[in-house]
């Protein structure tokens, strides 16, 4: 079976790859298929959210799937604030300060990968293997994918979308720097007594981080970075100390809190791919680069890799394959700055406030502060998040 296009990973970052290259021959393998039939009622949301930038949300309409998500699971976020580990230490950003009708959209994973899943199954030329697991690769003059079942692929070009723990960056011999925060992310949803007013929180407490995303309604998401020790103390207790504990943290910004969905948890570590392409070879998303999600971009990084990628191939030379490597080395090339810069953000970020040094305290809550007073300097800021 011989294709233009393999993609191993069936989640958001490899199908709206798949997505943006309708029109080509494409093999899509996949672990799971997840479901397009809608999602369940209003009272039903995922613990799991992600906060979208604009110009993700961009792709997503260019796609013909933004529009098709019920409007009614989507929640601008209008402003944000963020608190520092010291009382008074604050900034708040805001859309219609920047000239911005929202800074981020909180979309559920479940209602972004049915949308994704639904828009494949009408597309044309697409052939899709799930569940399906990527047995071995061999890299020559094409790209050779065999999966567990027997079944073998040909494709001029395969891209790995398939995680941190990317079975495809592996098999073809391409190094990882990876190292462990420590840290896990619990994330659980709750009703708040008071309106969010479509504003996300987010409080730095000297290593662990605490956000709280707005939901549709009077509910929020929370995501709350601890240490792994921690993380299992917090899954131990019951609905109604977990909400409690998060009140105490958030300082009763949005009063009394009530669990309303499960509570999950996700390991936290950095990584980045040594190299994202070989001849006939691409990494896209996890599987390239992972993140802290204390700035909440991860999808958005990945979103933008394959945004790139689809435009990369759309515009390549007619004598040149989608393989070729000076083709992929363009879209190395004009991910590698962005990717570095968010990366060096982040992990700044995280080493800034997770150190207990009384000199960084003062430094960077006086930080906080100061940007806060200067609308300049925070909007320019709000503007390169909106990418």
């Amino acid at each position: 079976m011989r294709y233009e296009l393999a993609i191993a990973g069936g989640g958001a970052v490899g199908a709206s790859l798949a997505r943006a290259m309708r029109g080509h021959s494409i093999a899509l393998v996949s672990g799971h298929r997840p479901a397009t039939a809608p999602v369940p009622g209003p009272g039903d949301f995922d613990p799991r959210v992600f906060a979208l930038s604009p110009g993700s949300v961009e792709f997503l309409r260019a796609l013909k799937v933004w529009d098709v998500m019920d409007p009614e699971r989507l929640t601008p976020v209008h402003a944000m604030r963020v608190h520092g580990d010291a009382q008074q230490a604050s900034i708040e950003m805001d859309a219609y300060r920047a000239g911005v009708p929202e800074l981020a959209w909180i979309v559920e994973d479940r209602v972004l990968q049915a949308a994704l899943w639904a828009a494949l199954g009408t597309q044309d030329r697409l052939e899709i293997f799930a569940p399906a697991q990527c047995a071995g690769i061999e890299l020559g003059d094409s790209a050779t994918i065999r999966l567990a079942d027997g079944r073998t692929l040909e494709a001029d070009l395969l891209v790995g979308a398939d995680g941190a723990d990317s079975f495809v960056r592996a098999a073809a011999g391409i190094a990882a720097r990876e190292e462990s925060y420590g840290q896990t992310a619990v994330v659980a949803n709750f009703d708040c007594e008071h309106s969010h007013r479509n504003t996300a929180f987010q409080w730095f407490q000297g290593g662990p981080v605490l956000a709280l995303l707005p939901l549709p309604g009077q509910r929020v998401s929370m995501v709350w970075s601890v240490p792994d020790a921690e993380a299992a103390r917090l899954q131990s207790l019951d609905a109604h100390a977990l909400a409690s504990a998060v009140c105490e943290a958030s300082k009763g910004s949005l009063g009394s809190l009530q669990l309303v969905s499960a509570v999950k948890a996700l390991a936290l570590r950095r990584l980045i791919a040594e190299r994202m392409v070989l001849p006939h070879l691409a990494l896209a998303g996890d599987a390239a680069h992972a993140i802290h999600p204390l700035a909440g971009q991860g999808l958005n990084l990945g979103l933008q890799d394959s945004h790139v990628l689809g435009r990369v191939l759309a515009q390549r030379e007619p004598v040149r394959a989608p393989g070729d490597l000076a083709v992929l080395r363009r879209y190395e090339r004009e991910r590698s700055e962005a990717i570095l810069a968010m990366r060096a953000t982040v992990h700044g970020l995280h080493t800034l406030f997770g150190s207990e040094s009384r000199l960084l305290g003062r430094v960077r809550n006086l930080g906080m502060n100061l940007t806060d007073k200067l609308p300049v300097l925070k909007n320019a800021l709000v503007r390169h998040a909106l990418n």
